[in-house]
């Protein structure tokens, strides 16, 4: 057999990316006064920086509209539990004053038969305003977060759907 013999290959003093040598690219030099920057490098930075101004109105304009939606979320939820709260402060008064007026009518009673008359109507009524007052209770809780919620969901879909 005969034995091929190969020159040794020439080493570079760069290493090889993926088998192609990097191409060199001079840098100009800004330090020296009265050279003006290359067009493409003026082009590329004046799209850069128009691009993040336009970005940041974008972002901006979310923000603000995000923040009104969230102040009036806010004051919709605060009256919504200023109501709730007033309904059932008014429930509690509605109650305790037909506890009087049933304790009033108990000491003017005679007979056993007139308080068992008097008990059952009174039970009867109370269980018939407490079903009414929690009817009410409901839907004003229903109310209030359907009107805190939806304003909220639409305004943050509004505000984000800009914002992309």
């Amino acid at each position: 057999m005969a034995e091929a013999t190969t020159a040794p290959k020439a080493k570079t003093s760069k290493p090889a990316m993926g088998g192609f040598e990097m191409p060199k690219f001079e840098m100009p030099k800004f330090d020296i006064p009265n050279v003006e920057m290359p067009a493409a490098f003026r082009e590329f930075a004046e799209r850069g920086v128009a691009q993040a101004k336009d970005t940041y109105e974008k972002m901006k304009a979310a923000a603000e509209e995000a923040t009104d939606v969230l102040e009036t979320t806010y004051s919709t939820a605060s009256k919504g539990a200023s109501d709730y709260g007033l309904k059932v402060i008014e429930a509690a008064r509605t109650n305790t004053n037909a506890v009087f007026d049933f304790a009033t009518e108990l000491l003017a009673a005679k007979t056993l038969s007139e308080v068992v008359e008097l008990s059952s109507a009174h039970a009867r009524k109370q269980f018939e305003a407490m079903a009414l007052q929690s009817k009410e209770l409901g839907a004003l809780a229903q109310k209030l977060a359907t009107e805190t919620a939806e304003p909220m969901k639409a305004g943050m879909t509004k505000a984000f759907n800009k914002a992309s």
